[in-house]
């Protein structure tokens, strides 16, 4: 994937960030912004355009979403056009050909497979699971298809971003990734967090009413299913980006020292609350726990920060049309003033403050809480940068390879039947007197 591809494009290719793309650019993955053959708009999620019918599929090369064309059977006669399960891109119908995704009917996942892969095969994001509910319940249904959209919405910007997302199940056992969806029982809660590459989530959380109810008891601005696999996945790359690399000291002298007592920091947190000084100094009361949940909630914000520019961008939004008086970040604010890329970022940075603070004026107007609740310190800013700089060289070291884009014959993920499994935690699992608040927290405030 090249360099300048998606939503890395704009961020040194354009004097303002906001500049709209020329149609013959390519759609910005994180915007979801597609154009069915028929001229109308298409949808990140949709599988078949609700105008024309045409069958839909995201491709993850191309980043796209795709007007699909079924393949003929060769064997049948030209008046029978009797199809196979293989697709190809209505723009070229001689080209690659696919298969889509097992889970199409069950889940309604649109992700495309390349068409070697064996029948009933999943698509990547699909094949990083590890556990998925029993769908003999009914609620578990309606509950795994939320948890996939949002999943399928991190993955695929994870890719564009091009980090690396391997399945921990059939691609790489050591450093890959796996999720855990589970139920919680009367004698078996579930703790949402990530344990050496798997990430677990109760979902429960895939509950509207039980998300809002469970947001407001923590006294939280914010909590989303998209909220929680971007804050957990940002203790994956922690791992996986900055643990035993040149980055952790200076991950150190932004966030803190990881080695501190994390049982501890959580226990004084939840019994002491955040210090004074936390809107200072962190994006969120969270944050200010510990420097691995620091890291978590500072990753999640960054995601938020790209995928929302890119829509925006995509959209035709113009920074030159918003008239708002503010103070922009300059390079005080910043982890590394003298970085070639320091200029770029700070446009980015100030442009999120521009779109976010009209954001949360039209939420109001609608009677609706901030679009987002949250305000950037300076602190946070040199953090976010750190995380852009970090991003951008992962990118290019040949020992993270890009997600390779073979499909999976994976063994069926576990059912989440009695879930006598091992639950995935954070580090702090073992601490018996906080973990019932930390499975809430967690990912609370992103």
């Amino acid at each position: 994937m090249a360099f300048l591809s998606p939503v890395f494009r704009p961020f040194n290719s354009f004097d303002s960030f906001w500049t709209q793309i020329p149609a013959d650019d390519g759609a910005i993955r994180a915007s979801q912004a597609y154009i069915c053959q028929c001229g109308r708009p298409i949808f990140f999620r949709n599988s078949f355009c609700v105008n024309c019918g045409a069958s839909l599929g995201y491709e993850t090369t191309s980043a796209r979403l795709q007007t699909l064309v079924p393949v003929a059977d060769p064997a049948a006669q030209p008046e029978q056009m009797v199809s196979t399960d293989l697709w190809t891109l209505w723009h070229d119908p001689e080209g690659a050909q696919y298969r889509r995704c097992a889970n199409l009917q069950a889940i309604g996942c649109n992700w495309l497979l390349p068409g070697d892969a064996a029948p009933g095969s999943v698509c990547l994001a699909c094949s990083l699971n590890r556990t998925v509910p029993d769908l003999s319940i009914a609620d578990n249904v309606s509950a795994w298809r939320a948890l996939e959209i949002a999943k399928r919405h991190l993955v695929a910007q994870l890719l564009v971003m091009g980090l690396p997302v391997a399945s921990k199940i059939t691609q790489d056992p050591e450093r890959g990734m796996a999720f855990d969806f589970l139920r919680p029982l009367p004698d078996k809660p579930v703790l949402t967090g990530h344990d050496e590459g798997i990430i677990t989530l109760n979902i429960q959380e895939a509950n509207d009413a039980h998300r809002e109810l469970v947001r407001s008891t923590m006294h939280e601005p914010y909590r989303t299913l998209l909220g929680h696999m971007r804050h957990e996945i940002g203790h994956y790359y922690w791992d996986r980006l900055v643990d035993n690399t040149p980055w952790l000291e200076d991950y150190r002298a932004l966030f803190g020292d990881e080695r501190a007592d994390y049982a501890e920091a959580l226990k004084r947190n939840y019994a002491e609350g955040p210090p004074q000084d936390w809107p200072q100094r962190f994006v969120s009361t969270y944050a200010s726990s510990h420097p691995w949940e620091d890291w978590a909630e500072t990753w999640a914000h960054y995601l938020h920060m790209v995928d929302t520019l890119g829509t925006a961008m995509r959209f035709g939004l113009n920074a030159k049309d918003v008239e708002l008086p503010y103070a922009p970040f300059d390079s005080q604010a910043l982890w590394k003033p003298d970085d070639p890329g320091a200029e770029t970022f700070l446009k980015i940075i100030n442009a999120w403050v521009e779109l976010t603070c009209v954001l949360n004026e039209m939420s109001r107007s609608m009677g609706e809480s901030d679009f987002y609740p949250f305000v950037l310190p300076k602190p946070v800013v040199a953090k976010l940068q750190f995380i852009h700089c970090l991003v951008l060289q992962a990118r290019q070291v040949p020992d993270l390879p890009l997600t390779p884009q073979q499909a999976a014959e994976p063994e069926p993920p576990a059912v989440d039947a009695t879930q006598s499994q091992t639950q995935s935690q954070t580090p702090a699992d073992a601490v018996a007197d906080v973990a019932d608040v930390a499975d809430e927290k967690s990912a609370a405030s992103v």
